[in-house]
């Protein structure tokens, strides 16, 4: 029995299951809160990330019915680029700032400057830093909080900082540590020269984590960890990774020819790539959480978006899809940019929101609803096309994240982008995906358990959930793909 967690922006979630029988044996999970404030700060207590796990785990083992001691192996999943800087004495020297603060938006413009513009970034780091990467909230703790920052005795990552409370070893992986923006997503190593732009009072060797191979442990659940969480002590803890490189193993996404496309919070497209892929700023050259490379590309605006136009409403997630659904394609001609959140593709961290094409008979419930879900959806093709040739040989895409469940978005994706979606079984992929990878990592010192293997006998799809393009919708969306288009070249100079 493997245990699998996904600490994601929202909720903690973790899954159980049997690799032997190929089955999920039980889900459970736990909200996080947000602290949100004006200036695009976006920051976490990373006590809330523990008190999450251990209450979604108890609950996921109790239904799954078994007893603890049969598990052997658990990994762990986290939203990615989040900076969660300790102390000495491993305690956080300030909330956990999160992959969606843009307040560090300054910070960022200064050190691609510094580092040589885009060329001098890809020449590093194999990719161009974002505002969402770590090291511009390195730069901002170190001028804003000096105290804080003074404290520094490691920087880690949501995911690393939760092996290290299972564990006590400060460790990362090649996946998770391509978005801090002080790793070199080719050759696989940290970029000491890099954090000394951002912290030159920082020694590299004392405050960064220990390097490991995606199949290698991160180490051993610790004493106090296991009888806080009801497991075993010493039970393996494999690598873990970032939320999207896990979700792509909990897709099968492991090889060429599959897309995994995530609407959750943010909007996710992501797929393999036996080669580091460099050539377009927009696309992010990570690394895979299993060998290989993952070239992604963020949307900062997606269930965010649908949330808050929903919520204006009053509405429920079953009338909002009602609402969505009265309307139709291209909302009667209003054309939503929903960049509540700043954007990261295209590269607008400082744009806000806005809505075009409205006159007195369009604007309604229904037109509202659905521009925001189309705008969403939209910004996600203009994200697909940012792949070139890698996009062009996806047989399918596979789609995750909350807002996955709705069919008339599963529609929309398929009609938006011309291709065929499906949605995987378990739906929490990336906690599949990390459960998955320890399970790899356990079998590793057995000779057996390849990830290929394991991926072919866990991840099913849920046919009932499969969406085929439209002919005649494909082309209307086109149209309206055009007049998006045409919105962000006129509001953000965007070609």
């Amino acid at each position: 029995m493997y245990i699998g967690v996904d600490c994601g922006t929202q909720s903690t979630k973790v899954v159980v299951i049997d690799v032997d029988g190929a089955r999920l044996l039980g889900e459970a999970s736990r909200p996080h809160r947000l602290d949100e404030q004006e200036g695009g700060r976006r920051e976490q207590s990373p006590a809330q990330w523990i008190e999450a796990l251990g209450g979604a785990l108890r609950e996921a083992v109790s239904r799954a019915g078994i007893d603890a001691r049969a598990i052997r192996a658990m990994g762990v999943s986290g939203q990615q680029h989040g900076l969660v800087a300790l102390d000495a004495a491993g305690e956080p020297v300030h909330p956990a700032k999160l992959w969606c603060d843009t307040e560090t938006a300054p910070w960022n413009a200064d050190l691609v400057e510094r580092l040589g513009g885009e060329a001098g970034c890809l020449e590093r780091l194999g990719l161009v830093l974002q505002t969402g990467y770590t090291a511009s909230k390195v730069a901002w703790l170190r001028e804003v909080h000096p105290e804080a920052y003074g404290r520094i005795a490691t920087l880690l990552l949501p995911h690393d900082y939760l092996n290290f409370w299972l564990t006590g070893e400060r460790v990362a992986e090649a996946g998770d540590a391509s978005g801090t923006g002080y790793f070199d997503t080719r050759t696989r190593r940290w970029r000491h020269d890099v954090l000394a732009e951002i912290a030159p009072e920082l020694d590299p060797a004392r405050v960064l984590p220990r390097l490991i191979e995606s199949r290698e442990p991160a180490g051993t659940l610790r004493g106090a960890a296991a009888r806080e969480l009801g497991l075993p002590e010493g039970i393996l803890v494999s690598s873990g990774g970032g939320d999207n490189m896990l979700g792509a193993i909990g897709t099968g996404n492991i090889r060429p020819g599959l897309m995994t496309l995530s609407l959750g919070t943010s909007g996710t497209l992501c797929a393999y790539s036996p080669e580091p892929v460099v050539d377009n700023p927009l696309v992010a050259n990570f690394c895979a959480s299993h060998g290989g490379w993952l070239p992604l590309v963020c949307t900062m605006n997606v269930t965010s978006a649908t949330t808050r136009v929903r919520e204006l409403f009053g509405l429920d997630l079953a009338a909002f899809g009602e609402r969505v659904a009265a309307a139709p394609i291209g909302a009667g001609g209003i054309t939503m940019l929903p960049f509540f959140n700043g954007e990261r593709v295209p590269m607008l961290p400082e744009a806000a929101a806005s809505l075009d094409g409205l006159t007195g008979l369009n604007v309604t419930q229904a037109n509202l609803c659905r521009a925001a879900m189309e705008g969403a959806t939209l910004g996600l093709r203009y994200g697909l096309e940012q792949f070139g040739s890698l996009a062009e040989g996806v047989r399918e895409i596979r789609l995750i994240g909350g807002g996955a469940r709705s069919a008339a978005w599963r529609q929309m994706v398929a009609d938006v982008t011309g291709s065929r979606v499906v949605c995987p079984a378990v739906t929490d992929a990336a906690a599949l995906g990390a459960a998955l990878q320890a399970a790899w990592c356990h079998r590793a010192g057995k000779g057996d358990g390849e990830l290929a293997e394991l991926c072919e006998r866990l991840v099913t799809l849920d046919e009932a959930s499969r969406a085929e393009p439209d002919a005649n919708h494909v082309a209307a969306y086109d149209q309206v793909y055009a007049r998006y288009r045409r919105a962000l070249a006129e509001r953000h100079a965007v070609t």
